[in-house]
């Protein structure tokens, strides 16, 4: 009897998830939008030659993009439980459908680990989430150094970012990565330390950050350089759609506008249906920033700007979530594991 019921409790979880991830594509993309104008500009621009074959490049490099991703997952999710390359790629994707509707796309995490077959979910989450820390770090760091490249260049009339004030962002910007580069590479002191971290109450807990212990520094020297890997791709992708909408901005200017781009998003708290907003607005801003100290930023480079934000975001997550609704399927939200969780 309890074999039936969680068998029926998976499969309308599995039906909510396809439902929420259907649900807020159509709402973003397709309600209120006329898609057949659209689709005529599309077609018109895709006409123009040399762009087929870039808009084709960033396809391709979206699949590169979540190839390292499984991979890292996979090298992970390995001190637990050995998964194949294929098994790790399905985990990935349902991890981006589920992410679609939950704040930051914290959804991810439980999508992935909710694929294994006896490991526990609770260490597959943890180590998910340190996966996804070992991304945000790239992130920040290469955002926090743009940040000092753009500051001077663009913001300098601003008191607060002159003289020693730049000075002091700069030595605490240093030490904040530098700190942070520490405490990811060495993660496993979090197993040493849980006894003093938690409280009693939080007892049953506490043998979970033991699956800490088993990264050293050598696995998350490999896992960063994974995610250093992922962030050149859809770093590239961005300069690439930039060129398909005829953005005129230099490689390196672009990188450094980019990174900070990046990583707001990573600061502000969104949900995959409003981050398209988020990402916009940022663009924007800094894109603006820099075409005022060096050219007119026209209606066409404003949409331009746009429309390279709002295709990334097509490519990298709407279309990943719904290649992930084929997998959804697979995840077993409850079954029975022998070490318990």
């Amino acid at each position: 009897m309890k074999t039936k019921i969680k068998k029926t409790y998976n499969i309308l979880i599995r039906i909510l998830i396809l439902a929420g991830t259907y649900g807020f594509l159509y709402k973003k993309i397709f309600q209120g939008k006329d898609w057949q104008q659209q689709f005529i500009l599309f077609r018109e621009l895709m006409e123009r030659p040399g762009i087929k074959i870039l808009v084709y490049l960033v396809v391709f490099l979206m699949l590169v993009n979540w190839g390292l991703e499984s991979q890292k997952w996979r090298y992970m999710i390995g001190k637990i439980e050995k998964i194949s390359f294929y098994r790790s790629v399905q985990a990935v994707f349902a991890g981006v459908s589920i992410s679609f509707f939950t704040p930051n796309r914290t959804g991810e995490y439980f999508g992935r680990a909710f694929i294994l077959d006896k490991a526990s979910h609770v260490d597959g989450i943890l180590i998910t989430i340190l996966g996804s820390m070992s991304q945000l770090l790239i992130t920040i760091l290469a955002g926090t150094v743009s940040m000092l490249v753009f500051v001077p260049r663009f913001l300098s009339q601003n008191e607060f970012f002159s003289g020693y004030l730049y000075y002091g962002l700069v030595v605490l910007i240093l030490i904040i990565d530098l700190l942070l580069l520490f405490l990811v590479v060495n993660v496993q002191f979090l197993s040493v330390l849980r006894d003093k971290l938690l409280r009693s109450k939080l007892k049953k807990f506490r043998k979970h950050l033991a699956v800490f212990a088993d990264f050293r520094a050598r696995d998350m020297a490999y896992v960063i350089g994974l995610s250093f890997l992922r962030y050149l791709v859809f770093t590239g992708q961005f300069l690439l759609l930039l060129k398909v909408f005829s953005v005129p901005v230099p490689v390196f200017d672009g990188i450094i506008i980019i990174s900070l781009i990046f990583f707001v998003l990573s600061v502000v708290p969104t949900v995959a249906i409003t981050e398209l907003g988020v990402r916009g607005s940022a663009a924007v801003y800094f894109f603006g920033l820099w075409f005022s100290h060096t050219s007119v930023m026209s209606d066409s480079i404003l949409i331009g700007i746009l429309s390279a934000t709002t295709l990334l975001w097509i490519i990298n997550l709407a279309i990943p979530a719904v290649i992930g609704t084929l997998f959804v399927f697979r995840l077993k939200f409850f079954r029975k594991v022998p070490q318990g969780i």
